[in-house]
């Protein structure tokens, strides 16, 4: 019963508002003390669950496999819905290996030795209800072909990736999540103009050298750090609605890179530019919260980056600003930014 309400509690998780962590953890990482393999089975019904792995009575939809250094993949019984495969040293998955698994909803396949030559290309195709499948951590050179259209969260983050083209994510309207970072990807064509539903998009740790194209208008994060991006092009923000955090730090963009009031949006409420070569402030929303400038070559404080007029109702809503690492002191800000950045709790320089 316990197994039970865990689950149904991972459904209440909001979406991680930061890439560094991940919600839904507790759910399919299980200490290994007290768990046994191939436990007594309550519900044989398509199939006996696999000795090496565990069944639990009172949950009868999942399969744990996860961390018993299995190299070949297990068979899943049809009745299971969430299979846990995690932390092993799979190196393949046969065309036939989820020839049984129609019923699958979660498939964690995370930190194993996955290439993408041994990944069949039918090995997901009869998996039309699969919401959530973790591939990270593994060595896989591309997406792997005929993923499920029902897919809603796709990790495939820290992988050997180079490209993706439009045809590895076609259909995927149900698509929410995509982590792709920590690849080497350099081109991604415009393979992400068909998911509509995206909210979350992590791109950085690879080696892209422009925004990709046509990136879905309602994400409401974007990740693009650690790249090589030198320029943003025009409007790059003017096209979304729901876009609240964008993180472009440890990239190699300049002044003329940034085209005028790139970053003057409403909506927008962390932006994180350090680590840069930028030498001004570019002017941001009066609406932003948190802006990291850090570790730039800026020479000046711009109140006018902050605040076009000031008033009792007109001011900045910055409650961040990080601006150490760059060519100021504190002696170069204007006695007035006290009235603009009345809010800010934190002003670091």
């Amino acid at each position: 019963m316990r197994v039970v309400i865990v689950f149904l509690l991972s459904a209440l998780l909001p979406p991680s508002l930061s890439h560094q962590r991940d919600p839904l953890a507790w759910v399919y990482t299980r200490q290994s003390q007290g768990h046994y393999y191939g436990s007594l089975q309550a519900d044989t019904a398509g199939g006996l669950c696999p000795d090496e792995c565990d069944c639990p009575p009172t949950f009868p939809i999942a399969m744990y496999c996860d961390g018993r250094g299995l190299s070949t993949m297990p068979t899943i019984p049809s009745r299971v819905k969430y299979a846990y495969l995690q932390n092993n040293a799979i190196t393949a998955v046969p065309d036939s290996a989820l020839a049984n698994a129609t019923n699958l909803v979660w498939l964690m396949m995370h930190h194993n030795q996955l290439t993408s030559d041994a990944i069949g290309k039918k090995a997901f195709l009869k998996l039309g209800g699969l919401e959530r499948l973790y591939l990270q951590h593994n060595n896989l050179t591309s997406i792997p072909s005929n993923l499920p259209r029902s897919l809603r969260d796709l990790r495939i983050n820290h992988n050997k990736i180079e490209k993706v083209i439009a045809a590895d994510l076609e259909g995927m309207d149900n698509l929410t999540i995509l982590y792709l970072n920590d690849n080497a990807v350099t081109d991604m064509g415009t393979s992400l103009k068909a998911l509509k539903s995206l909210t979350l998009l992590d791109i950085s740790g690879n080696k892209l050298t422009k925004v990709p194209e046509a990136l879905p208008e309602h994400l409401h994060q974007l990740y693009l750090e650690s790249n090589s991006i030198d320029a943003l092009p025009e409007s790059f923000l003017g096209g979304f609605t729901q876009l609240q955090y964008v993180r472009i730090a440890h990239n190699q963009l300049t002044d003329k890179g940034i085209p005028a009031n790139t970053f003057n949006v409403t909506g927008l409420v962390e932006l994180d530019l350090s680590f840069n070569k930028l030498e001004r402030i570019p002017p941001v929303s009066t609406t932003l919260q948190h802006l990291y400038l850090q570790a730039n070559q800026i020479k000046e404080f711009t109140l006018g980056s902050f605040c076009t007029f000031t008033d009792v109702s007109n001011f900045s809503k910055l409650r961040t600003l990080r601006l150490d690492g760059n060519e100021i002191s504190l002696q170069d800000v204007p006695s007035e930014s006290s009235i603009c950045l009345r809010l800010a709790s934190t002003i670091e320089i």
